[in-house]
């Protein structure tokens, strides 16, 4: 089965997207998922340039020496872009051998080990009567679990919380947000202010709050975003656990992995950290002393599949489970191939879900489908994702950058 053809296609229906098309010699075709939000354009050049010609007649089939051969190939190893391009041809091409067996891409990677995965949506509010608003609303729509993000006293826009009354809406800081997410189409970046002793005052009020209007069992996560020192992080995790969290996410910066020592020393609130993790080096230390619990990395920035999935088994030996990451910024094709993934390893935990934008949902017809708070794959070969190129061809390219984080003093902080 030699590959012909690649195609990197950039659209913007709701939002960016960089997908990747290959074709084999029969005509058949497999996506994979290219996008690296606000960095859209270094992905699609790194693939039009220099893994398109690499790709051509290669044997399709060949999956592991195809994922080998553009990592240790490059010399230069790691990183978002070079990471997210080969995820898109790992993605790719495991959707082309799925179609070439005839079944749906979970069964070549074990079978189902559950019916679906469940899912945790995004609630927020400036305040505590909108949030509560959509907590309900959430729970109305099917969701289990719910992410907890509020606005701080005295801050403007926050992290995690909503931009306007709905998606595409002007947000708070006059800019238009788009499909439920932060990022903001425009030349520059905007520029939001933050104070953390404001913020973890303010926080496990916000949980107790939601704890005693919504009771006990609903499992609530909340995402500090990288914004904490450890210290500030392990102060956070104590005070948030008389409200059980299921986790609480990227406490703090990680690339220094020792420095979750402390914060894991002084709370027992689960820890989940790894959405800009891209391979399994990032993790070691993390795994070996035991320091997280759940693995946040998505499939469109971790390698692909191959490389997801060697992280997932490593994480297993362990005994931390998965957590991946899957705002709107993975496209619908990253998302079908994170639950494919997900229904068949052993150690799923939960997968994040925000919904894509009808936009969005026309240029990718996907077979996914949410069901009793869980994503469930479709039962056609492949990822059952496609691609419209006409419809695509209505939403082109728009830059757009997430916001960058600034102290009250004016200095750079992490966003």
């Amino acid at each position: 089965m030699k590959i012909t053809g690649a195609e990197v296609l950039v659209s913007s229906p709701g939002r960016n997207f960089v997908t990747l098309r290959i074709t084999v010699e029969d005509g058949t075709t497999g996506l994979g998922d290219a996008t690296l939000n606000g960095r859209e354009l270094a992905v699609a050049a790194y693939l039009s340039e220099h893994l398109v010609p690499l790709l051509i007649g290669r044997d399709a089939h060949a999956i592991e020496d195809t994922w080998q051969y553009l990592y240790r190939g490059a010399y230069w190893r790691r990183g978002p872009v070079t990471m997210t391009a080969i995820a898109a041809v790992d993605t790719a091409l495991w959707d082309l051998k799925a179609k070439a067996a005839g079944l749906p891409l979970y069964q070549l990677l074990g079978g189902r080990s559950r019916e679906g995965c469940l899912v945790y949506g995004h609630a927020s509010g400036a305040g505590l009567p909108q949030l509560f608003d959509s907590i309900t609303e959430h729970l109305e729509q099917g969701y289990r679990a719910i992410r907890i993000q509020t606005g701080v006293p005295g801050l403007g826009a926050v992290y995690g919380v909503a931009g306007g009354a709905a998606p595409g809406g002007p947000g708070r800081d006059g800019g238009i947000r788009y499909d439920y997410e932060p990022a903001k189409r425009g030349p520059l970046p905007a520029e939001e202010a933050w104070d953390t002793r404001a913020y973890l005052r303010h926080i496990p009020g916000v949980f107790e709050a939601v704890r005693n209007e919504f009771g006990p069992e609903l499992p609530l996560l909340h995402d500090a975003h990288h914004r904490l020192t450890p210290i500030q992080a392990a102060k956070l995790g104590k005070s948030l656990e008389p409200y059980d969290l299921f986790w609480l996410e990227d406490v703090t910066p990680a690339e220094n992995q020792s420095v979750l020592r402390r914060v894991r020393e002084h709370t027992t609130t689960p820890l989940a950290i790894g959405e800009v993790f891209n391979t399994i080096w990032d993790y070691r230390e993390l795994f070996e002393e035991q320091l997280i619990d759940y693995v946040r990395s998505p499939i469109t920035h971790a390698g692909g599949i191959t490389g997801l999935r060697r992280i997932l088994d490593y994480a297993s030996v362990y005994q931390i489970k998965s957590g991946v990451h899957g705002p709107t910024d993975v496209s619908p094709v990253g998302l079908a191939a994170a639950i494919h993934l997900g229904v068949a390893i052993p150690n799923f935990g939960i997968q994040e879900y925000m919904r894509h934008s009808a936009a969005t949902g026309e240029v990718f017809r996907s077979e996914i489908r949410f069901s009793d708070g869980m994503l469930v794959p479709g039962t056609s070969p492949g990822l059952g994702v496609d691609y419209d190129d006409v419809v695509a061809a209505a939403h082109p390219y728009e830059a757009a950058y997430l916001p960058v984080n600034r102290l009250l003093d004016g200095s750079m902080h992490d966003w």
